[in-house]
């Protein structure tokens, strides 16, 4: 897999395999385990610059990569590309209802893996767009500690049921509000005006209760989906390093 080096420079190369999946990884920092999963299409700069500010709040950062080349910047033509990808790996289910996605189950044994390694009281996750939803499904396991979700939007919102669907088995839901229940509290950011999300910002409230912290940004124009990196908010960012300090560092 080709990459930009000087957007990944410090951060080391290596790969993980669990679930019957192997996937590169990028790993940089020390302290407790924050697991950055991209956006479509890939590991762009911004996604880089991200992770790396995680990295100086004291984690211990780890980047898959289940997309795109890491390091490469964001066009259209390269995210429609991406896109039409994801839409068939077996690894995602883009559009089936009430499914976990295959890759929660590796990315559970990646955040397990390197807890084991590196310590502290658990792991955070943070996932966007594509990947949005795939920090609450790693809740599953109780390691998680501080799950971020930014523009989920899998299944693909087409259709109410879809736009509604939060990417979870039943068995998966119902352990993730037991969780939620005891005090295990989900960060969720969104555009108010980003169709890709749909209406899961009201099932997370219905799955998760006073469990659930949204931060609903004004939409400026009807693009503005990335609230991390594209369209970064300054505040959203910072709410989101102060909630992984709050939930891994105190």
């Amino acid at each position: 897999m080709s990459t930009t080096p000087d957007v990944l420079d410090g951060w080391e190369l290596g790969e993980f395999s669990a679930a019957g999946l192997t996937r590169p990884i990028y790993r940089r920092g020390t302290g407790p385990a924050v697991i950055v999963i991209h956006e479509i299409p890939g590991i762009t700069p911004l996604v880089t610059e991200f992770a790396n500010e995680v990295v100086d709040r004291g984690f211990t950062v780890v980047m898959p990569s289940l997309a795109g080349v890491p390091g490469k910047a964001p066009s259209a033509p390269y995210a429609m590309q991406q896109m039409a990808k994801v839409c068939i790996a077996r690894e995602f289910t883009t559009f089936a209802l009430n499914q976990t996605s295959p890759i929660i189950a590796w990315l559970r044994a990646l955040a397990r893996n390197v807890h084991q390694e590196v310590g502290g009281p658990g792991v955070g996750a943070v996932g966007m767009c594509f990947s949005g939803g795939f920090a609450l499904g790693m809740m599953v396991d109780d390691i998680m500690l501080a799950p971020v979700l930014s523009q989920p939007s899998l299944p693909f919102a087409v259709g109410r049921q879809r736009g509604a669907d939060l990417n979870l088995s039943p068995d998966d839901a119902a352990a993730i509000a037991e969780r939620a229940s005891a005090g295990c509290q989900v960060l969720g950011l969104r555009f108010t005006g980003d169709k890709l999300v749909g209406d899961r910002f009201a099932s997370l409230r219905e799955l998760l209760g006073d469990a659930f912290i949204a931060i609903e940004l004004p939409s400026a124009k009807a693009t503005d989906h990335s609230v991390l990196t594209e369209q970064r908010d300054e505040a959203s960012v910072t709410r989101v390093l102060d909630f992984f300090a709050e939930k891994l560092l105190a």
